[in-house]
């Protein structure tokens, strides 16, 4: 298995040859999208326009969808949700399919749409990744971080370690016969510093610190935790990811 990290979905190759392509949002997207999917939550689409989800979504009964929209971190006006996973609570999305635009992690999503394999990561479902992995064995997988708009992040980067340091545990090999390039080696670096005090690197990271100001401070220590999921969105359809059963 050859593992390759990329920082932003601006640096993944045109040409997707990856066997599996996972996406990552620590903050937030893909940490809903694990939290919703095991609150029950029927299905989550993904959407970078936001125009298009309200065009898509108003096919929907309204008791059967919700519109989750964030741009610069905050709630879009007139959506039900923004993008905080303690929003998804089995008694808000049971049964019902989440309709999802966030300012970085659904264009991470998209971007490697068309590998035969695509999953989302978070650090709450670590571990449930690295056993998909094991399971599966795809020859080549890709982690594409989302960072923001653009530029490298912290808290998916250190996930993306997070996700090679368990999985070259479990392969019991070397780190380099493991990593398709040296992101793989800065990630795990990133991680054994830093997997003590997750918490504290995401208080450090630019976007952590644009949360705090809108006072997610409990979005915050939710998304820091490892290892709390056992769920793993996996692509159905374009666009379209529900729990891998």
């Amino acid at each position: 298995m050859k593992l390759s990290i990329f920082h932003t979905p601006e640096l993944v190759p045109t040409k997707t040859d990856a066997d599996c392509a996972i996406a990552v949002d620590v903050l937030r997207a893909t940490s809903t999208m694990v939290t919703a999917l095991g609150a029950g939550a029927e299905a989550v689409q993904v959407f970078s326009d936001l125009d298009k989800l309200l065009e898509t979504s108003d096919r929907w009964a309204p008791e059967k969808r919700i519109r989750a929209g964030e741009r610069g971190g905050a709630m879009v006006e007139g959506f039900d949700f923004g993008n905080s996973p303690l929003a998804c609570t089995p008694e808000r999305v049971a049964g019902r399919r989440l309709f999802i635009s966030t300012t970085n992690g659904t264009r991470a999503l998209q971007q490697v749409e068309s590998a035969p394999i695509v999953l989302a990561a978070a650090l709450i479902n670590r571990q449930a990744i690295v056993q998909h992995l094991l399971d599966h064995q795809p020859e080549t997988v890709w982690i594409v971080a989302s960072g923001w708009e653009g530029s490298f992040s912290l808290e998916d980067t250190v996930c993306a370690g997070a996700i090679a340091h368990s999985l070259q545990a479990a392969l019991n090999c070397s780190l380099d016969k493991l990593a398709g390039n040296d992101e793989v080696i800065g990630a795990v670096s990133l991680y054994r510093q830093w997997q003590d005090s997750l918490l504290d690197l995401l208080h450090h990271a630019s976007h952590g610190q644009r949360l705090l100001r809108l006072e997610c401070h409990d979005d915050l220590n939710y998304c820091a935790q490892t290892d709390t999921s056992t769920v793993v969105p996996i692509q159905r359809e374009l666009g379209v990811l529900v729990s891998e059963k």
